[in-house]
């Protein structure tokens, strides 16, 4: 970028986290969630960054965005204003441009979506220009510059499956332009398995409804993808040291320690075991302890102890991100991931379906559980045919994957001719700027 240039803001609003930082660098400056908080031990509205350097207990989140779209502008502003300020004092909105993620169709659908958010970013805060992007190019951009020599930039053409915050889009990629008759989308994602696992901890042991900065942490340190979902399930059903998949997760108390953690680290891993043909962990003294009272258990009702500032996990580890793939057996009226997959490659034109296969990208948080890549690959080859090869890859940091294809289009020397202009918003309104990105 040469330095007439103006500097760039490139601004990944997600639906549960906020990637901001300046284009041309590799990391953001700032990850936060998207979110304002209160709780009941303070009267003071927590904003984006506060959120994590508190107890995360009774917190009641407020977000700007629902399955996508911007629904609270006014709360949006108070974030987006919060962290410029805070974390970007050097760099006014006003003499620098912005690039902003935004779902697929996010901005084409209705006029009452699209012109809230070209006010915040023209009136609010004055930006001179801005560039609005769906993730899946900027993804595929990203990961076409990382690997020269890979299929995805031989070939300019890719499957990007980003599984986000609140769904899951599968997005064919062709020449860094989405193709937008191929998108498909899964309403599932990292809030619904949240909300899943809040309702089964809440259902076997404690109510953890209002906890969902918890239930999260929770999610992301002990849920894992099953390969085999019938012998993980008679596994699960073990009593003891049999039993691979309990574990124990520490709840705060608000006193000796404010964040919840994993009581054993060893008694989480031991499922490794299975999977990945690590030796079997050595049951702590703990554990060995808690063997008999797994018997008990067996044999009768055992009676849950409201003073153990604890939970057990067992088979929710592994049945709340079956949801992606299953979510029929649920009771949802949704296709598995795979299934989603294939109806969006076959929406593309022939030629185009076994590099298609062959450049699967995996992105968004909820691709991070282990062995996701593996279930995944495992339910997409029997419908796939058989003279295609499938390969998937993941990014090597999924959250962050798409501010950096932000963050590397930023730079480039004719980013600013891509942009809509303040001055042609103020002539033809938020209609033409949404014409421009999304054709």
């Amino acid at each position: 970028m040469s330095s007439s240039s103006p500097t760039v803001i490139v601004l990944d609003n997600g639906g549960g986290y906020i990637k901001l930082g300046i284009g041309g660098e590799r990391d953001p400056t700032v990850v936060v969630p998207n979110s304002t908080a209160r709780s009941t031990a303070f009267k003071k509205t927590l904003i984006a960054d506060e959120i994590t350097s508190v107890d995360p207990t009774s917190l009641t989140l407020r977000r700007p965005l629902d399955r996508g779209y911007l629904t609270n502008p006014d709360l949006q502003r108070d974030i987006w204003a919060h962290l410029f300020k805070t974390h970007l004092p050097q760099t006014p909105p006003d003499t620098s441009s912005l690039l902003l993620t935004q779902p697929p169709f996010s901005l084409s659908l209705s006029p009452s979506l699209r012109r809230p958010l070209f006010e915040l970013v023209f009136e609010d805060f004055g930006f001179r220009s801005c560039f609005v992007s769906d993730s899946a190019s900027l993804v595929h951009l990203y990961e076409a510059s990382r690997n020269p020599d890979g299929v995805v930039s031989r070939s300019q053409c890719s499957m990007v499956v980003d599984c986000g915050f609140s769904f899951t889009h599968c997005a064919p990629v062709f020449q860094n332009f989405t193709l937008n008759y191929g998108v498909k989308r899964l309403d599932l994602g990292g809030k619904a398995l949240t909300n899943y696992l809040k309702e089964l901890v809440s259902y076997r042991s404690i109510n953890v409804m209002d906890e969902t900065l918890l239930i999260d942490h929770v999610k992301e340190k002990l849920c894992f993808v099953s390969t085999d979902v019938p012998r993980d399930l008679q596994i699960a059903r073990k009593s003891g040291k049999d039993n691979l998949f309990k574990c124990t997760y520490v709840l705060p108390d608000g006193i000796t320690h404010t964040k919840g953690f994993v009581k054993d680290e060893n008694e989480a891993q031991r499922y490794r075991s299975v999977y990945d043909g690590v030796p079997d962990f050595p049951m702590s003294e703990k554990e060995d302890m808690d063997v008999d009272e797994d018997e008990e258990m067996s044999n009768g009702k055992k009676k849950i102890d409201l003073t153990k500032n604890e939970i057990n996990l067992t088979n929710e580890r592994f049945l709340v991100p079956e949801m992606i793939f299953r979510p029929a057996d649920l009771g949802m009226n949704e296709a598995g991931l795979a299934e989603c997959i294939v109806r969006s490659v076959n929406s593309c034109h022939p030629l185009l379906h076994p590099v298609l296969y062959e450049s699967i990208i995996l992105t968004g948080g909820s691709t991070l559980f282990p062995h996701f890549a593996k279930r995944l690959e495992q339910e997409l080859r029997p419908l796939v045919p058989d003279d295609y090869q499938v390969k998937i890859t993941t990014q090597e940091d999924p959250i962050l994957g798409v501010w950096r294809g932000g963050s590397l289009l930023a730079s480039s020397p004719d980013f600013e001719t891509m942009c809509a202009t303040k001055f042609e918003y103020e002539e033809e309104g938020s209609a033409r700027c949404s014409r421009r990105f999304f054709q």
